[in-house]
C-alpha cells in the first residue's frame, strides 16, 4: 500500500505538490508512480525560469522499466530544480514526498489547486 500524505494536492498523473505560504509548489511524483515505475535510474529536470501551463511535459523519468513525461500540475514558473537527482535519482523511490522533490513552481493561478485530488480522492484513484 502506497502512503499519501494528506497535506498534499494531487493530480491524476501521479504528481504530488505541497504549497507554502508564498504561493511556491513543491512538485514531486507520488509513491504509488515510483513504485510502478520502478528502479529510478535518470531524471532530466525542467528548465529553471521557464513559464509553464497546467499540464506542460515538463519533465521525464527514466526507470529500468520505461520512460515517463512528467506534466506540470499547475501554471506558472519553474523556480528550483532538485540537482541531487541528476547524481542519485533513485532518491525518489526512496523518499517520493521528501527528498525526492523534482521542481518547485511559483503558481501563476492559485485556482488551478481546486482541480488537484485531495489524499483521500487520490488514495480512491490508486486502490
Amino acid at each position: 500500500m502506497s502512503s499519501v500524505p494528506e497535506d498534499n494536492y494531487y493530480s491524476p498523473a501521479h504528481t504530488w505538490l505541497r504549497v507554502d505560504d508564498e504561493g511556491v509548489a513543491t512538485v514531486g511524483i507520488t509513491d504509488f508512480a515510483q513504485e510502478e515505475l520502478g528502479d529510478i535510474v535518470f531524471v532530466e529536470l525542467p528548465e529553471i525560469e521557464s513559464e509553464v501551463t497546467a499540464g506542460d511535459e515538463v519533465s521525464v523519468i527514466e526507470s529500468v522499466k520505461t520512460a515517463s513525461d512528467i506534466a506540470a500540475p499547475v501554471s506558472g514558473e519553474i523556480i528550483a530544480v532538485n540537482e541531487a537527482l541528476a547524481q542519485s535519482p533513485e532518491i525518489i523511490n526512496s523518499l517520493p514526498y521528501d527528498k525526492g522533490w523534482i521542481f518547485r513552481i511559483r503558481l501563476s493561478n492559485e485556482e488551478e489547486l481546486e482541480e488537484l485530488l485531495n489524499a483521500a480522492e487520490y488514495a480512491d484513484q490508486t486502490e
